[in-house]
């Protein structure tokens, strides 16, 4: 796998059931990368490791006068140098390839389980959590699968190195093969209390990215209630908590290296103490003590991967621990279905509350509790959260449908619909039956406003498309970006749109105009809309009242507003202390809807 061939066609299924499987898996599945980096690797180290033995032979030719044995070691070092130097280039080209191509696998697996599960992803896992996933902790992932190999041709290294001292000088060798176990081995036992700490810095670390973002989401609203200095003194508390972490963390970390250091460093005392005295008495040749010592101290660098191993291995678990927590994550449907991938048409009807949706008609639904009309809006697309009994599009049950066909025909809009940054055009450049025009969808919508609101907070774009939108559109206001969503729906143009709450950010007036633009817009197809508001209800072809999880009264606006208490309630917001005002409400709501539509 190149980079130039990302993405993956296919990015597979993932072990999901732990975090070191989940590490595994994802080495597997790029064998042919990790075999190209760990041949680089052992060509690499070994050039190196080499390197002391041709210094050795050099020296020992020259106190021996041989020229020929001169050449021949030069011929040696050319031939280590230029095998370092392929190594070590393409070494790092495929470690490199192994790092992006296993963080771009775990960053699709993520993107397909987002699609996966939809808005159920942020009901059962925190937001701050999915962008600390799917940022920083795939690098950290990417970083332990590449690292394996390099460690491996390290390790290989290390003992060629030890077994070719031992035979070129055993009275030395065997001091080194000694010495290279304990100098592996010696951080073993600080690294359970490094990972811990390594774990505890990612756990605050990924709290306070949560709550940065969910304050960078919110901030609008904190302004309104004053409350941004509280949540901003919040995530002080918990970036200073972290980098407390970091630097304990970071303590460990740094005697893990002294370690690294200090024992190496021995192990040479030793080997040059020893070969000394062996020199002394004649045992050994001044070049193989050079050569010795050479490769005793060249050893250290093929040494520093098993610090590194260890250290990615520490960072890159938590990190897959949430990822594979993630990537575990199921729907509480199936989503392969059990029908052929036809689009049904059809009424739609719910027989969990009994709401019916005829097919080509306009169908407001009112209902007290939001929440519980977030819930139905989503089991009306396909999306419940919950095992229960299936919608049904034509006496198809959407359950029964592959998860892309149900999509394909029911189109839902919750009540915070998401901008995602980029151009307008690009925005609106949705999956479409190609029958509604962006033109007339964002004139539907009541988009003007917004057209030129984007022109004139972009510097190069004199085409509205063309103006760029921030993240989330946060430089819009509430009621412009829901109009945006809107239009971005009415493109889609599916066969049932269902709207929740579409218009509660704009104001009467132009809430009557995007009234009428939807009702000719979506004129023959089944749109659902979930609101309160007596301009859209009076729009309508019919009215289901939800009450207590049922449809307890089906109707024209104004007939249920005069003759069911319930409806008229939630409509006019009338309580039971406000009986005799009653019929003065309907009168004046009758009256704003006139005058309304007159202005409109």
């Amino acid at each position: 796998m190149q980079i130039q061939d990302l993405p993956y066609p296919d990015p597979g299924v993932p072990d999901a059931r732990s975090g070191p499987r989940f590490l595994w898996w994802l080495w597997r599945n790029q064998l042919g990368g990790q075999l190209k980096s760990l041949a680089w690797g052992l060509l690499h180290f070994v050039s190196v490791s080499a390197l002391p033995f041709c210094v050795g032979l050099a020296v020992q030719a020259a106190v021996d006068r041989s020229g020929s044995r001169l050449a021949l070691t030069g011929g040696l070092l050319v031939l280590c140098g230029a095998g370092l130097a392929v190594g070590d280039t393409f070494l790092h080209r495929a470690a490199v390839t192994n790092w992006i191509t296993a963080a771009a696998r775990v960053q699709q697996l993520l993107a397909r389980k987002a699609a996966h599960l939809g808005s159920a992803l942020t009901r059962r896992v925190a937001a701050g959590e999915v962008v600390s996933v799917s940022t920083g902790d795939v690098e950290k992932i990417g970083w332990f699968v590449e690292a394996v190999s390099r460690f491996t041709a390290a390790a290989v290294t290390v003992v060629i190195v030890g077994v070719g001292l031992v035979v070129y000088q055993p009275a030395l060798g065997v001091i080194v093969a000694v010495g290279l176990p304990v100098v592996a081995l010696a951080v073993l036992p600080l690294l359970p209390r490094a990972t811990r700490r390594a774990d505890v810095q990612r756990e605050k670390a990924g709290r306070a990215t949560e709550l940065a973002s969910d304050t960078v989401a919110g901030l609008r609203v904190l302004r309104g209630i004053g409350g941004e200095e509280l949540f901003l003194d919040r995530y002080r508390r918990a970036s200073q908590e972290v980098r407390h972490a970091a630097v304990r963390s970071a303590r460990m970390w740094s005697l893990i290296s002294a370690v690294q250091v200090l024992l190496p460093g021995l192990l040479l005392i030793a080997v040059v103490w020893r070969g000394i005295d062996l020199a002394r008495e004649g045992r050994i040749g001044v070049g193989e003590l050079v050569t010795v010592y050479s490769a005793v101290m060249i050893l250290s660098y093929p040494l520093r991967h098993f610090e590194e191993i260890a250290m990615a291995y520490s960072f890159s678990r938590p990190s897959a621990k949430r990822a594979a927590r993630v990537l575990s994550l199921e729907r509480s449907t199936a989503t392969d279905g059990t029908r052929e991938a036809d689009v049904p048409d059809g009424d739609l009807y719910d027989p969990a509350t009994g709401l019916l949706a005829p097919a080509g008609r306009f169908t407001a639904v009112v209902c007290g509790d939001p929440d519980a009309a977030g819930r139905l809006a989503e089991r009306l697309g396909g999306h419940a959260s919950e095992p229960d009994r299936s919608v049904l599009l034509g006496g198809v049950p959407l359950d029964e449908l592959p998860l892309d066909s149900a999509r394909t025909a029911v189109l839902v809009q919750d009540k915070d619909p998401v901008l995602l940054s980029g151009t307008l055009r690009e925005l609106l450049d949705v999956p479409s039956s190609g029958a509604v025009r962006a033109a007339d969808a964002l004139a539907a919508a009541q988009c003007e406003d917004v057209l030129d609101a984007l022109v004139q907070g972009s510097l190069e774009a004199a085409d509205p498309m063309d103006a760029r939108i921030t993240e989330r559109g946060r430089s819009l206001s509430g009621g412009q970006r829901q109009r945006l969503a809107l239009a971005r729906s009415l493109i889609a143009d599916p066969e049932v749109l269902v709207l929740d709450e579409p218009t509660s950010a704009v104001d009467s007036h132009t809430e009557a105009r995007i009234a009428d633009g939807l009702r000719r817009l979506r004129s023959g197809r089944t749109t659902v809309v979930f609101t309160s508001s007596p301009l859209l209800l009076d729009r309508a072809d019919q009215v289901a009242l939800v009450h207590e999880g049922r449809v307890a009264a089906v109707g024209p606006h104004r007939e249920l507003v005069d003759g069911e208490p319930r409806y008229r309630a939630v409509v006019t917001r009338e309580t039971d202390a406000e009986p005799a005002a009653a019929d003065g409400t309907l009168l004046d709501e009758l009256q704003e809807l006139e005058e309304i539509e007159e202005s409109a």
